[in-house]
């Protein structure tokens, strides 16, 4: 995607608003907000393997969410769990 799509449904003088405040942001606002976002996106994919096991315990949730992110042999030998086995 083009550079200059990245926006096309923004109204030109709100993402000039939203440039600005982002190039005032100081390196430490940057990082924090990453991590937020970086949580929240977390907690989603928490709430998301909850809703589709939701018999799952927290153990559960977080081998799940974490195979979303690492293939099905780092999974086995980092945690001793199949991802491709049945819900608990």
């Amino acid at each position: 995607m083009p550079a200059s799509d990245w926006y096309s449904d923004t109204d030109p003088q709100a993402l000039e608003v939203f440039l600005r405040l982002q190039r005032e942001m100081s390196a430490d606002q940057k990082i924090a907000a990453v991590f937020q976002m970086s949580g929240m996106l977390l907690r989603l994919a928490e709430e998301a393997v909850r809703r589709q096991y939701p018999t799952a315990d927290d153990r559960e949730v977080l081998r799940r969410v974490a195979a979303r992110h690492l293939d099905r042999d780092t999974m086995i030998r980092a945690f001793g769990w199949d991802p491709e086995s049945p819900p608990c």
